[in-house]
C-alpha cells in the first residue's frame, strides 16, 4: 500500500491551455478519494499525471514518499480501471486476467494461484472461458477490476468506471466495488461525475472545479458545511437553494430581505453578533431542499409561486418561484414527504430553517452555516 502526495502541481499543455492550478492533496495510505466536478474541470487529468500518462509542468507527485515525476508508468506499482474497460477482445477471460502477470514473466503457478484468487474474489469462475463480446456490461467491468486487481497494485485508479452501465446496474456493481475495496485496503483515486458515486464510496470527496480544487472533506462535511456557493451548487441532489439577500437589523432581531420580502430570522444570542458583522452586504443565502417546508398562509415565511412538481412516491420535490424579486426570479426547490398535489401558478408559503442557512459573501466564499457555527459555539 502507499500514500500519494500531490504537492503544488501545474499541468500546462503546449500553447499555454492550464488545465490543473497549484493542486495540493494528500491521500493517505489504504484512503479512497473520490474526485467529482463537471466535465472538464481536470479530474481525469490528475489521474494521467499520477499514472504517468502525463507529465506534470510544476510541482511534485508523490508516492509512497518517492517523488515519481519522471518515473515511468510500469515503476509506479499502480493500475488502473478505465470507462470502456479496455480488455483485449480476442482474449478470454482467464487470458485477459493472466496477460499482466505474464508480462511481468511470473511462473506458471504463481500465475494460476493469483488468477484463481481474483476469480474468486471477483465470482468470475463460470466466465473464465468466454470472451469479452459474451458478458454483460457489469461482467465487463468485473472482469477489468480484476484485471487490475490480480497485479496487486499499491494503488486503484479508476477513470469514471460505471459510466457505460445502466442506472440499477450501476448501484449493484458501485455497491460490489465499494465493499472490494473495503477489504482489500489498496488506496485508491476514483474519478466521477457522479456525485453519488463520489459520496457513497469516498472517504473524502475532492470537489472541483476549473483545474482547482474548491474542496476536500468526507461526504457529511462537504453536504453540511460547503465552503464556496460552487460547491454547495454542486453537491447534492437536487442541489442547495442559492439565492441573493442582504440581512438587515430590526426591533425584533435580525430579518433576511429577498428582493421585496422580509423574513425574520430566530437566531440565539450566540450568533447574533457575528451576523450583525454583515449588515448591508450583497450575500448570498443558501438552504437545502429539506430545510424548507410549507407553511400556513398566514404564518411566517416566504411567498412564492409553485412552477412545477416532480411526484416520486415517497417525496414530492416543489419547484417554487420567489414572488417579488427581481426577474429572473430564483428558483426554490422543497422536499416534501410522500405524494402531495400541487398545480403550476398556485401560490404556497415556505418557512425556512434559520438553523440550517448557509450565507456566502460577494467573493463566493462561506461567511456562515447557521447549524455548524452554532455547534462550534456551544460545543464544550
Amino acid at each position: 500500500m502507499a500514500s500519494i502526495d500531490f504537492e503544488h502541481i501545474d499541468k500546462i499543455y503546449p500553447g499555454g491551455n492550464q488545465a490543473i492550478f497549484d493542486y495540493n492533496l494528500a491521500v493517505a495510505d489504504g484512503e479512497l478519494v473520490a474526485f467529482v466536478g463537471p466535465s472538464g474541470c481536470g479530474k481525469s487529468t490528475l489521474l494521467r499525471l499520477l499514472a504517468g500518462l502525463e507529465t506534470v509542468t510544476r510541482g511534485t507527485l508523490r508516492i509512497g514518499g518517492q517523488a515519481v515525476n519522471t518515473l515511468p508508468p510500469q515503476q509506479r506499482n499502480l493500475a488502473m480501471v478505465f470507462q470502456d474497460y479496455a480488455l483485449y477482445p480476442h482474449m478470454t477471460v482467464r487470458r485477459n486476467l493472466e496477460f499482466p502477470l505474464q508480462m511481468r514473466d511470473l511462473p506458471t503457478a504463481e500465475i494460476g494461484r493469483l488468477t484463481q484468487w481474483v476469480a474468486d474474489l471477483l465470482s468470475l469462475g463460470d466466465l473464465l472461458d468466454r470472451l469479452p463480446r459474451q458478458l454483460s456490461g457489469g461482467q465487463r467491468q468485473r472482469v477489468a477490476m480484476g484485471r487490475a486487481l490480480v497485479r496487486q497494485p499499491a494503488i486503484f485508479l479508476m477513470d469514471e468506471p460505471l459510466s457505460n452501465l445502466d442506472a440499477r446496474l450501476r448501484v449493484q456493481i458501485r455497491a460490489e466495488i465499494g465493499e472490494l475495496l473495503d477489504r482489500t485496503g489498496i488506496t485508491t483515486i476514483y474519478v466521477t461525475h457522479d456525485q453519488a458515486e463520489a459520496m457513497t464510496l469516498g472517504d473524502r470527496v475532492a470537489v472541483m472545479d476549473r483545474g482547482r480544487l474548491q474542496q476536500v472533506a468526507p461526504p457529511q462535511d462537504l453536504y453540511e458545511r460547503p465552503v464556496n456557493v460552487f460547491v454547495a451548487g454542486f453537491i447534492g441532489n437536487p442541489p442547495m437553494n442559492l439565492f441573493p439577500a442582504q440581512l438587515a437589523d430590526t426591533d425584533s432581531g435580525l430579518s433576511l430581505h429577498l428582493g421585496e420580502q422580509r423574513l425574520s430570522l430566530l437566531l440565539p444570542d450566540a450568533l447574533l453578533t457575528s451576523w450583525r458583522a454583515w449588515l448591508g452586504d450583497s450575500l448570498t443565502a443558501g438552504i437545502r431542499p429539506e430545510h424548507l417546508h410549507l407553511a400556513d398562509t398566514d404564518a411566517a415565511g416566504l411567498s412564492a409561486t409553485v412552477v412545477d412538481a416532480e411526484y416520486l412516491g415517497h417525496e414530492t420535490l416543489l419547484h417554487t418561484r420567489i414572488d417579488g424579486m427581481t426577474a429572473p426570479a430564483p428558483t426554490l426547490i422543497a422536499r416534501l414527504t410522500g405524494i402531495r398535489p400541487f398545480a403550476k401558478g398556485q401560490s404556497v408559503r415556505l418557512a425556512l430553517a434559520a438553523d440550517h442557512l448557509h450565507l456566502f459573501g460577494p467573493d463566493g466564499r462561506v461567511r456562515t452555516n447557521a447549524a455548524a457555527d452554532l455547534a462550534t459555539r456551544i460545543s464544550p
